[in-house]
């Protein structure tokens, strides 16, 4: 005898379908991750162990966890999601990540959407509006419901058949969108897409940043490029993302530093002044108050870290 009991029914559809999203992470995803191998907003990524905290820029973007959990730090705040539920960041933010649960038996796998910003843009023209909710911070975890999980599903799946991609893909993709727009956090993507907005406005700051974060700052030159007041673009701009300005192209210079000290050979006063340090000393007392080591001993114990992972992987 078929359950009658609609809710049970979804339950086990979204079990179901939650098993099937692992299963095709798994089979694209790599470590490194990295959009654009099977679609040019999709990215895959795996990991059999917990990882040490590492640093990186969250793009505009949803994050499905398949399988595992994963934490972000954010100001001070943890931020953790995992099979239940979804990360939106809606700006692209400086953060520490995570991998919390993962293993050889049962990996920790996700795929991410790269918000498409235009797209976004045209459906605010016919969605809904949005019911009241946050928009302050650039990043949330919200539950993962059933409609969101099948979107993402069918979406994933079309890699299986490219040339039904490129005519289904942007349809799917359309959906995921209003289904964000319709949800938790859609007063966070509208203020994020909006003309003349605050938050639209803060976007182009920290679209400027992340291009000119190697030059000396001046916030009365930021303000005005983006046609704000300074004392407004520091309010927003933390309100958005949880700091100044000035401390977030600290993170990028630190976060590019780490990455460049980490790939190529080079003495740390060389990477300093590459990411904008004209002091080295300085450079190297920031670094430690951000990873916890001076540069090389960072770096080093990183290295044997990931090497760790790697061999026992």
């Amino acid at each position: 005898m078929k359950n009658s009991n609609p809710l049970l029914a979804a339950s086990g559809r979204a079990t179901h379908d939650r098993r099937e999203l692992a299963s095709r992470v798994e089979r694209y995803a790599s470590p490194e991750g990295g959009c654009g191998r099977w679609h040019p907003r999709l990215a895959f990524y795996r990991a059999e162990a917990p990882e040490p905290r590492l640093s990186m820029v969250y793009d505009p973007a949803l994050v499905l966890v398949a399988q595992g959990a994963k934490q972000v730090i954010l100001g001070g705040e943890v931020y953790r999601y995992d099979e239940s539920n979804y990360l939106l960041s809606a700006f692209d933010l400086p953060a520490h990540c995570q991998v919390v649960e993962a293993s050889p038996e049962r990996p920790y796998l996700c795929v991410k959407l790269c918000l498409d910003m235009d797209l976004l843009r045209e459906l605010l023209a016919s969605a809904p509006a949005a019911l009241p909710g946050a928009t302050g911070l650039g990043l949330a975890v919200s539950p993962l419901d059933p409609g969101m999980l099948d979107a993402v599903l069918r979406l994933v799946r079309l890699i299986e058949t490219p040339d039904d991609m490129a005519v289904l893909g942007p349809l799917v993709e359309r959906e995921i969108l209003y289904r964000l727009l319709i949800g938790p956090q859609g007063s966070r993507l509208r203020q994020r897409a909006v003309a003349g907005s605050r938050s639209q406005q803060v976007a182009r700051a920290i679209d400027w940043l992340r291009r000119h974060y190697r030059q000396p700052l001046r916030i009365s030159d930021l303000a005005a490029e983006v046609a704000m007041s300074a004392s407004s673009l520091h309010h927003h701009f933390r309100t958005v993302t949880a700091m100044s300005p000035l401390q977030y192209q600290k993170q990028l210079r630190l976060q590019e530093a780490r990455r460049l000290l980490m790939s190529e050979a080079g003495d740390v006063a060389s990477v300093a002044h590459r990411v904008g340090y004209e002091s080295p000393s300085q450079f190297s007392r920031e670094y430690s108050r951000q990873f916890g080591a001076p540069p090389s001993r960072d770096v080093e114990q990183l290295r044997r870290s990931l090497g760790q992972q790697t061999a026992s992987a």
